[in-house]
């Protein structure tokens, strides 16, 4: 929160799988595109944020296998922590607010009752989540006795299905709306909300990003049927929220110029370097620029390669 004086021009929080990440993308290039984009044009005075349901553990899984960015704040399982820079320092103000009317012990105590559940492994099961895998068909029953017993037993939890099967038991306060809400409420007492956001999403437990006020959405093309239906319940009259027409973070990409947000042509879909410029002069424009065409150069996919390298001198 600490490297930007003012307000960010555009803050994105992203959901990461199927969403910011293309599992069907073998060469990764909706997000490189995405990557190309943020680093050359918002980077600077802007701020990335994942929310993503994986653990820590999970997610620093994918960030080896995947060229993601280093955000500048991760929520992470399911909304229930949030950590800050290439150092994942935690949030304890978060943590406090969640401790209340929890007990993890409970919760485990309770959901031992029911066969049907099956616990997700233990990297998923964290200080203010507890994880389980459940057939669709199994999933609204169940959902509505735990929430009975629990209730009962004084506690005030929330209950996730996504994906159709995984099922989470958060503090009522957790969820990856609640934590945009809390930092957006963090932003606001330091004088520095950011001037959008832009939430991005594929499946039910995206959907309470979508119900902050004053935000920008976006349900990727491959958004999953949980997401729509909510959609259509609660939000089809909303023109601030879209359903892309391109996929995971093609889809985050064609949102941010269908809104207006700033630039959205990333500099890895201009063919002619020298055409590539930007509104205002930015050295990380140019470093962009720079490792594109050195990637290019190396493949013997340039042409005039010395018209540009004579621009770039200048």
């Amino acid at each position: 929160m600490e490297r930007l004086a003012g307000n960010a021009r555009l803050m994105i929080v992203s959901d990461l799988d199927h969403t910011m990440v293309d599992h069907h993308d073998p060469e990764n290039l909706s997000l490189l595109r995405f990557n190309s984009l943020w680093e050359a044009n918002y980077r600077s005075d802007s701020l990335l944020v994942f929310s993503t349901g994986r653990s820590p553990t999970l997610y620093k899984e994918l960030r080896k296998e995947k060229p993601m960015l280093t955000p500048d704040i991760a929520i992470m399982s399911v909304g229930t922590e949030i950590t800050y820079g290439n150092s994942m320092v935690p949030d304890d103000g978060w943590v406090q607010f969640l401790n209340q009317k929890w007990d993890r012990s409970v919760v485990l105590e309770e959901t031992s009752k029911f066969d049907e559940l099956k616990l997700q492994s233990e990297t998923e099961q964290r200080p203010h989540k507890v994880s389980f895998y459940v057939q669709k068909d199994k999933a609204e029953g169940i959902t509505k006795s735990i929430s009975t017993r629990l209730k009962e037993r004084g506690l005030d939890v929330k209950i996730i299905y996504s994906g159709g099967m995984d099922l989470d038991i958060l503090p009522q306060g957790a969820g990856k709306g609640q934590a945009l809400a809390y930092l957006h409420e963090k932003f606001k007492s330091a004088g520095k909300l950011p001037t959008n956001t832009l939430v991005c999403g594929d499946s039910g437990n995206d959907a309470e990003l979508f119900t902050i006020p004053g935000v920008h959405g976006v349900m990727v093309r491959n958004a999953q049927e949980e997401l729509l239906q909510w959609h259509a319940a609660n939000a089809k009259d909303n023109p601030k929220i879209v359903h892309a027409a391109e996929r995971c973070a093609s889809g985050i990409i064609q949102a941010i110029g269908h809104f207006s947000l700033g630039p959205s042509v990333p500099p890895r879909d201009v063919k002619n370097f020298l055409d590539s410029k930007a509104d205002r002069f930015d050295p990380s424009h140019e470093v962009v620029k720079f490792y594109l065409f050195y990637e290019r150069w190396r493949r013997a996919e340039v042409e005039n390669a010395d018209l540009y390298l004579a621009s770039l001198t200048a």
